[in-house]
């Protein structure tokens, strides 16, 4: 199984020394990555660094609004790096104002982008899945309203009050990717298999599913190195 790392998990690193967490991730044994910002790196030097370590990229978490903004340059980037998945991974939706503006947004950019090879998707948190105060569930408003894939946070799901591996098979192709995660039902995310989500049950699901694994772990306890080291040593019991 190859499994890819989320780069937020190593965000006491990657800011200062990306081509290092890199090397660090792939000495690990992961062999993909979503990159959580590129740190004023060019296209150049991303893939510069990707190819020194034989790792492969699989999405991008990137915010819309770089999309609404600089679309142009936004796209010429995202296309130098070989990104096929640009994820949005998470924005502000809790009121019908925002909601429908970023709907209207996405459902004008989808196409644009499908025609230069990337798909737009949408990485959930547990509020998506949660009444806002007027009384929506974003999550559904964005299933029915737009053409988004979705990455499944499977542990925020989880936070959610949700069973994820229902939802996997619920949501069905709608589902591209997941980030696998551990933690505490209360949203204390640990590193794999040290919490009580049901991480087994949903790679299990995902394989079977053909989804991509994206491992994220959010403590850098205590540094993100050793977090995502016990993710995969996690993982290996399960293989």
């Amino acid at each position: 199984m190859e499994y890819g790392i989320q780069m937020y998990s190593l965000r006491d690193l990657t800011d200062k020394d990306l081509d290092a967490a890199l090397k660090a991730v792939a000495d690990m044994g992961y062999k993909k990555i979503e990159f959580a910002g590129f740190f004023d790196h060019t296209a150049e030097e991303i893939n510069a660094m990707l190819n020194k370590y034989d790792l492969k990229l699989v999405a991008t978490h990137s915010d819309w609004k770089d999309l609404r903004d600089k679309y142009d340059e936004t796209i010429a980037y995202h296309k130098a790096i070989g990104n096929k998945r640009y994820i949005i991974p998470g924005a502000k939706l809790d009121t019908r104002e925002c909601l429908d503006e970023f709907i209207e947004f996405v459902n004008s950019v989808i196409p644009k982008m499908r025609a230069e090879g990337i798909e737009l998707g949408f990485h959930n948190h547990a509020s998506e899945f949660q009444p806002t105060a007027e009384g929506y569930l974003i999550h559904s408003e964005l299933q029915e309203r737009t053409d988004l894939f979705f990455e499944l946070d499977t542990y925020w799901t989880f936070v959610a009050g949700l069973n994820p591996v229902a939802e996997l098979e619920r949501l069905g192709d709608r589902v591209k990717m997941i980030h696998l995660k551990d933690g505490t039902p209360d949203g204390n995310g640990l590193s794999l298999g040290s919490g009580e989500a049901p991480v087994a049950a949903v790679k299990a699901k995902a394989q079977e599913l053909g989804l991509d694994i994206v491992v994220e772990s959010e403590g850098c306890n205590p540094t993100g190195i050793e977090e995502v080291t016990r993710c995969m040593d996690y993982l290996k019991t399960l293989d």
